[in-house]
């Protein structure tokens, strides 16, 4: 943050503000609209597209914006760009395409249709930041193999967990201490919610109830964890994690308690989560640190006697920050948060009720199935079925409430790119992946 705003400044008192697009204008999304237009000098919200043109409509007059057009035409939202005008696409492919914008925002929450705009955007040389965690734990790591050859940044964002998390240990690891867990802390979990037990939560805050559902079941923490795995290069100690729960309101400092550090000493470390801690809704890194005068320090500091240290942050401030990854990207080409090479951590489609054959399996944060963490090793051994390809598959037998599908238990729709890139993601990287994956 020290360099990015002092960059932003330059930039905005230079009148060549960071041009960015959004895609995908609900809940998160018009936050994100609301953050950049009224407290980001030095970047512009040049576009939006959304599925439904309401959408960006009020995202940018929530924000202030009422003079902007609607079109289908690239010509136009270019010659509005360089007019410093405002513009709702009805193309998502226009923003991928068009010249002069910097970097696309992807805020939908969707595989299927991300997963086309994000590539189309990649292949046009512009800098991607993700708040789709979903597709990211998916085929994130094969969308940054081509980000790294079209020599632009895939992302996902600052302020979400995992942009947080990945902040932290960068800066744990800065100091000298070896992380051996980042952690995620929430303060419910039970993978049997669907929209129905989620629905007056959803109305309270305005979201959807699917979104809602899918942060109770535990897919979303999984996601995210995976996002943080593939980018340290740490694993998970079992499948689903541990996921301690506690007292809520117990300090965060006994709820590590709780994990089996002694196994993780000489290992890559973790992900993981602890379920009812305090400072919640942060996230924490442990690490290691065994050399005397710095554990004298550490202690004098008041991080304890060690070897382990906890270090973390007690909020995570979403759409608050998300725009200053853009401003990372464009400036310094530097990621918040992307995939180092193979994937390490999967999610794995699993059955939250008993499934029978013929039926079809709903989306994420819905009634039939969520997701947990499994390694990318077994997952690709045991031909698991990434949760983020899950939607629509028609089952080939009865499921188990609690059962992992594998790819012969269903047939998949057919023609999906998301599909494609996640076989090209396990042909390039099965020969890289770790045979040997840490367990406890």
């Amino acid at each position: 943050m020290i360099i990015v705003d002092t960059a932003l400044a330059k930039r905005h008192e230079e009148k060549n503000p960071v041009r960015v697009a959004l895609i995908g204008a609900g809940f998160m999304g018009k936050g994100i609209a609301l953050q950049i237009i009224q407290s980001v000098p030095g970047m512009m919200l040049v576009a939006i597209f959304n599925r439904t043109l309401e959408g960006a409509i009020s995202a940018y007059h929530d924000a202030g914006i009422d003079d902007y057009v609607i079109t289908g035409s690239r010509s136009v939202l270019e010659e509005r760009i360089l007019q410093g005008k405002y513009t709702i696409v009805e193309d998502p492919s226009i923003l991928c395409t068009a010249d002069h914008i910097d970097a696309v925002i992807e805020v939908t929450g969707a595989v299927e249709f991300s997963a086309r705009v994000v590539y189309e955007a990649i292949r046009n040389r512009k800098h991607v930041v993700m708040m789709n965690a979903e597709l990211d734990a998916t085929v994130g790591p094969i969308l940054k193999m081509y980000a790294d050859r079209a020599g632009v940044v895939f992302t996902n964002v600052d302020g979400d967990q995992p942009g947080v998390q990945m902040n932290l240990y960068r800066f744990v690891r800065s100091i000298g201490v070896r992380p051996v867990l980042c952690g995620n802390i929430k303060g419910l979990h039970d993978p049997y919610r669907n929209p129905t037990t989620q629905i007056g939560f959803a109305k309270k805050w305005g979201q959807r109830p699917s979104m809602v559902t899918s942060f109770a079941d535990g897919s979303k923490i999984s996601f995210e964890q995976a996002l943080v795995a593939n980018a340290t290069g740490m694993s998970i100690g079992r499948r689903g994690m541990f996921g301690p729960a506690v007292e809520p309101g117990t300090p965060l400092k006994e709820a590590l308690k709780l994990f089996p550090f002694s196994a993780l000493e000489n290992g890559q470390g973790i992900v993981d989560y602890v379920v009812g801690a305090e400072p919640a809704p942060g996230v924490f890194v442990v690490g290691m640190h065994d050399h005397p005068v710095h554990k004298h320090f550490l202690n004098l500091y008041k991080l304890g006697e060690g070897p382990l240290y906890l270090f973390y942050i007690p909020y995570h401030l979403c759409h608050f920050e998300a725009p200053l990854t853009c401003a990372r990207a464009v400036l310094f080409h530097d990621a918040a948060i992307a995939p180092a090479g193979a994937p390490r951590v999967d999610v794995v489609c699993t059955a939250k009720i008993d499934l029978k054959a013929g039926e079809k399996i709903d989306g994420i944060g819905g009634y039939m199935t969520y997701g947990q963490c499994e390694t990318a090793e077994i997952t690709y051994e045991q031909h698991l079925l990434p949760m983020g390809l899950a939607e629509g598959c028609v089952l080939n037998r009865d499921i188990a409430r609690d059962e992992v599908l594998t790819y012969l238990d269903v047939t998949m729709p057919r023609g999906r790119f998301s599909d494609q890139l996640r076989r090209e993601q396990d042909e390039y990287y099965q020969l890289q992946l770790n045979p040997n994956p840490q367990r406890v």
